[in-house]
């Protein structure tokens, strides 16, 4: 099924999404790779916040090129989600309603998503710059110091991924393999 769904969202409209839809995301996306998401691990072990509310949200697995004179962000493919499964149950646990990687996840990440209600999104690896077109506006909001695996705040218009997981735990990598 296609859906145009706006992020932040609801448990709600997590719920009715199904393995194999696919979604055009608009709204607010955070970008963290993995020298970000050890940080923010970090961070909520000490019992101090994270750099933006997670409560709801979406984290794209994305460490973008630099942009070009006149583009908002450089390319903007997916990063191999699997390098972020370590850190992910906390994080579902804080809140966090969507991911947006590439590849499979670990059945820890798949239990985690579905007891936390959760879903887990691809986007299509090889495809960065056109979606990056995608991106409307790009800001730096944490770990500066990271370079490209800074914590950014994206705005994002029509941002097309595919349910992997849903909040059942039905995997669309195993679902086409049957």
């Amino acid at each position: 099924m296609e859906r145009y769904i706006e992020i932040p969202t609801t448990d709600d409209i997590i719920k009715e999404l199904r393995a194999g839809d696919m979604l055009y995301l608009s709204g607010t996306v955070y970008t963290a790779r993995d020298a970000a998401h050890k940080r923010m691990y970090e961070a909520l072990e000490r019992g101090e916040k994270l750099p933006f509310d997670i409560e709801n949200s979406f984290v794209y697995y994305l460490g973008p090129t630099p942009a070009r004179p006149g583009q908002v962000i450089g390319s903007a493919g997916p990063t191999t989600s699997s390098r972020m499964d370590k850190y992910t149950p906390l994080l579902l646990s804080k809140g966090m309603k969507g991911m947006i990687g590439k590849g499979k996840r670990s059945p820890e990440v798949i239990d985690a998503i579905k007891k936390e209600g959760a879903v887990y999104c691809a986007a299509i690896g090889g495809l960065g710059a056109l979606l990056s077109k995608r991106i409307v506006e790009a800001e730096v909001i944490a770990y500066e110091d990271l370079g490209t695996e800074a914590v950014r705040k994206l705005k994002v218009e029509n941002l097309p991924v595919v349910v992997i997981v849903d909040t059942e735990g039905n995997n669309a990598y195993e679902l086409n393999n049957k």
